[in-house]
């Protein structure tokens, strides 16, 4: 099959990942073979790509929003049938006995493995995974627009659960690419106020036509105090422009694998029980309830398409905040009708 590996990170620019014909990977017993149509692209790529998440393997194909059709079952699996279109997200597998996998918090799991950075991912024709572990895609959505709900989606689901909001309530999304684009369609499908702060023009576009009430620069004051944050952004720097907007109470969501270092800020921006959390991956609970509530919005994604062996130049858009709402691979030729 053709891949997209990487052998060794190196920054974007240097387009280090290779085109490769490599072996079609066999199922486990508890795995299915899902040959790829789409996959989307997401900035957890790009740290994988750039070193910024550190290798845990010598060789990784990337990817890790992935949509597909069940080809093969391992002696195992008894609930994904062959022909089923699948979706295949970051949480690989995890152990299933830790303290955490037990008390519901499996994304947390010391143990677990992850798509496109431990194990190989869906930049590729085709991609194994557990059966566990996969959700399957409603009818309702198109491979293009399921694609990106699968991290960027789920992500920001979870970062969106985590901010504890009521109907009413004012958020502030901080960086509006494939995550904040979709946040933005649940919040306002659940009552909120939405703002948002992003430096693109492109960007602030679309949050105008997604319903967003105010759209500034990333250290405008909006015109209202905030409920609650999600910084979608990369950038340390923003956590203390965020905070300093938050009403009393209020709590400011980090909704990135990895963020540039955060800069010191007075106590006074943090006090009147002012809180910051992290989002830590995702349950496959999340996964599931996203999807169902996405199929009932209907989540409508904005997407622009690169084919497979234009990953590089795909990430390197990513990078440069040049793509519109979300980045997807083509794999299938046929993908469009998928």
């Amino acid at each position: 099959m053709k891949a997209m590996v990487l052998s060794q990170p190196a920054l974007i620019e240097a387009t280090p990942l290779v085109l490769s014909d490599v072996a079609i990977p066999e199922p486990a017993a508890d795995e299915i073979l899902v040959e790829v149509i789409a996959c989307g692209i997401c900035r957890t790529d790009l740290h994988v790509v750039e070193g910024e998440l550190a290798p845990k393997v010598p060789t990784v194909v990337p990817g890790h929003q992935i949509v597909g059709r069940v080809v093969r079952s391992g002696s195992g699996v008894s609930k994904v049938a062959v022909g089923a279109r699948v979706g295949i997200p970051w949480l690989h597998r995890t152990c299933g006995r830790c303290e955490f996998c037990t008390r519901a918090r499996e994304n947390l799991c010391p143990n677990a493995l992850y798509t496109g950075w431990t194990v190989n991912g869906g930049y590729a024709e085709y991609v194994v995974a557990p059966e566990q572990f996969v959700y399957l895609i409603p009818e309702t959505f198109k491979a293009l627009a399921a694609a990106p709900l699968l991290c960027a989606g789920i992500i920001g689901f979870r970062a969106l659960r985590l901010a504890e909001l009521q109907p009413g309530d004012t958020l502030g999304i901080y960086g509006f690419g494939a995550a904040g684009h979709v946040c933005i369609q649940v919040a306002r499908h659940w009552g909120m106020r939405v703002v948002v702060s992003t430096r693109e023009e492109k960007h602030r576009k679309l949050a105008t036509e997604l319903g967003a009430e105010w759209v500034g620069g990333a250290y405008d004051d909006p015109p209202l105090p905030l409920n609650a944050a999600i910084i979608f952004a990369p950038a340390g720097e923003l956590v203390p422009a965020a905070l300093k907007n938050l009403k009393r109470g209020g709590t400011l969501v980090l909704g990135g694998i990895h963020m540039s270092p955060i800069p010191s800020f007075s106590y006074d921006v943090l006090y009147w029980e002012r809180k910051i959390r992290s989002v830590a991956n995702n349950t496959r609970q999340d996964g599931l309830d996203f999807l169902r509530i996405a199929a009932e919005i209907p989540i409508h994604t904005e997407t622009q398409l690169f084919p497979l062996s234009h990953a590089n130049e795909a990430l390197l858009a990513l990078k440069r905040d040049g793509i519109r709402g979300a980045g997807v691979l083509t794999v299938r030729q046929d993908v469009e009708a998928a």
